[in-house]
């Protein structure tokens, strides 16, 4: 696995090193003593996925709130996505600040994104599925979110707004939003 920082503290983009031979190719996709090299010591304790049909869809963008946050390793296996991750840790030195990511299964790219970070992607083509492992099981009292549209946060995304759940839509804006803590 090769770790490349993001300029937002904590996060990191995870390039597989593939092994090519006769049959194809393996790779380590999750490695607790790498990630722990790269000062991720959490332990993952869910598996999620998602599955997008159409392009366009935007699915996001989602948090928990404190003491449940969670950590993400995600992996885009089939299709490609627009992935953006804001730092919603307040005292964080990028606290507000966004990057985005192209995921898709050509690269098969993975993105770790730490606890008190706001996650959510723009799906690019037809038939999408994401993988996530997760550090902290999943509390509906505890979601949060922002909407994808937030002037504060200003996100590009690349592809008008195709399909959007109400719940996503219903994030109130960034000033009123309780985002985590550090």
């Amino acid at each position: 696995m090769i770790f490349e920082p993001s300029r937002l503290e904590g996060a990191f983009l995870i390039r597989l090193d593939l092994h090519h031979d006769e049959r194809g190719a393996f790779a380590r996709t999750m490695c607790r003593r790498e990630l722990a090299e790269h000062s991720i010591s959490e332990t993952f304790v869910q598996e999620n996925i998602s599955l997008s049909a159409h392009a366009g869809t935007i699915r996001g963008m989602h948090f928990q709130r404190p003491p449940y946050g969670e950590g993400k390793l995600i992996r885009c296996i089939r299709g490609a996505v627009y992935d953006v991750i804001v730092d919603a840790r307040r005292g964080s030195p990028t606290y507000l600040q966004s990057q985005s990511y192209v995921l898709d299964s050509a690269t098969r790219d993975q993105l770790y994104i730490p606890r008190g970070f706001a996650h959510g992607f723009q799906t690019l083509v037809d038939d999408v599925e994401m993988t996530y492992l997760m550090t902290d099981f999943y509390r509906p009292g505890a979601e949060a979110g922002f909407r994808f549209d937030d002037p504060v946060l200003g996100i590009e995304w690349p592809l008008p707004v195709g399909p959007i759940s109400q719940r996503d839509l219903g994030w109130p804006p960034l000033a009123g939003a309780i985002a985590p803590a550090a």
